[in-house]
């Protein structure tokens, strides 16, 4: 995934701030899980996955005038939830990186429905 930060997402000037960087890794290791359950299920959609604990390593600055490129991949999947590894690159150098674990809900939980 790429994602190019606007003036909002800078911690002070030039930088990206940290919160925006997990959100980020967050993010993209939950679809990266979701999908790799779909795969793994052979479903036609991706489950609803909800994170379950996640944390990231800030590695030096992350420049705010640059596409910020974050990567995901699983580690160890089960039936219903999925361990994935993230890394946030800029200018081609690893600023954070992180680990989450990522787990299907059913119907009934609340974040069931907020794909639709």
């Amino acid at each position: 995934m790429e994602f190019t930060p606007t003036e909002e997402h800078q911690a002070f000037p030039g930088m990206v701030n940290g919160g925006i960087i997990g959100t980020l890794l967050d993010c993209h290791g939950n679809w990266t899980a979701a999908i790799a359950l779909m795969d793994q299920s052979g479903d036609s959609e991706p489950p609803c996955t909800v994170t379950a604990s996640y944390s990231i390593k800030l590695r030096r600055p992350t420049p705010f005038r640059s596409t910020l490129r974050v990567t995901g991949k699983v580690v160890e999947i089960g039936e219903d939830r999925a361990s994935v590894m993230m890394s946030l690159s800029a200018d081609d150098k690893v600023c954070a990186t992180g680990e989450g674990l990522f787990v299907a809900v059913k119907e009934g939980h609340p974040a069931f429905h907020r794909w639709n």
